[in-house]
């Protein structure tokens, strides 16, 4: 988790630092109106990808996707797929499933010229359906002193379970090449309501990440999209004036 948190901070700094090298470097006006691009920007989270290579017991894959609607406004969404398995102190299961999340986002970064960069907050709804193996649980021997621990093998499947979560977002895009952006974003999630086994909680939840126990989890992605135009609109003389504060 501290090479986690290093690498977020250091991919943090390196977009903070393209966008304000990039706004710096585009002072130049022209004469010409101002006109910007609307269009879908679709890709992948590399987090969830190469999580797959050096995790053994992790395998997930997240499309990322967003549709500018105005000049501050886009439709956002994420659908995936995950495969874990947790070893937790009493239980060792292996959870299946996939989700989307849909919402909006909001650009409150003030670009200039014919940049498309973001620092962004949003709004997300989740719905995710997976399964339970329960593959192997502890139990304690309570005529024991010192409860001795015994693991018991199962195999039990939980199938159709689900949860429902709504996210808050907050994150950063940079256009690193024509059309191409890297970003990130961390999000924080609250469940409005679950189905889990009858046994035990739904410790990990694929799309929401761990439950730590409660109604509230924490999640991030590092994602890299194209972009593909579709039109573009004239900003307005009200738009330019306060673009260019």
């Amino acid at each position: 988790m501290k090479h986690i948190s290093k690498f977020t901070f250091s991919i943090a700094l390196m977009l903070v630092s393209l966008l304000t090298q990039a706004q710096v470097t585009t002072e130049k006006d022209s004469i010409a109106p101002k006109m910007e691009r609307y269009g879908l920007r679709v890709g992948v989270d590399l987090f969830k990808l190469t999580r797959s290579f050096y995790e053994d017991k992790y395998r997930g894959l997240e499309l990322v996707g967003d549709y500018r609607l105005t000049r501050k406004h886009y439709i956002a969404a994420e659908i995936g797929n995950e495969d874990k398995t947790v070893d937790d102190e009493q239980l060792n299961f292996t959870t299946k499933g996939s989700y989307i999340r849909v919402g909006f986002d909001y650009n409150a970064f003030e670009n200039w010229l014919d940049m498309e960069n973001q620092i962004y907050v949003g709004l997300r709804y989740g719905f995710s359906t997976f399964s339970h193996t329960l593959n192997s649980y502890t139990i304690y021997d309570s005529n024991h002193y010192f409860g001795i621990p015994t693991e018991v093998q199962s195999g039990d499947e939980f199938k159709g379970l689900t949860a429902q979560w709504m996210e808050v977002v907050a994150g950063v895009k940079a256009e690193v090449f024509d059309n191409v952006f890297v970003g990130f974003s961390f999000r924080l999630n609250r469940l409005i309501s679950q189905k889990e086994p009858n046994n035990f909680e739904n410790l990990y939840i694929p799309g929401f990440n761990k439950t730590y126990g409660g109604e509230f989890g924490i999640g991030f992605n590092y994602s890299v999209s194209y972009f593909i135009p579709l039109y573009k609109s004239k900003v307005k003389p009200k738009e330019k004036e306060e673009t260019k504060k």
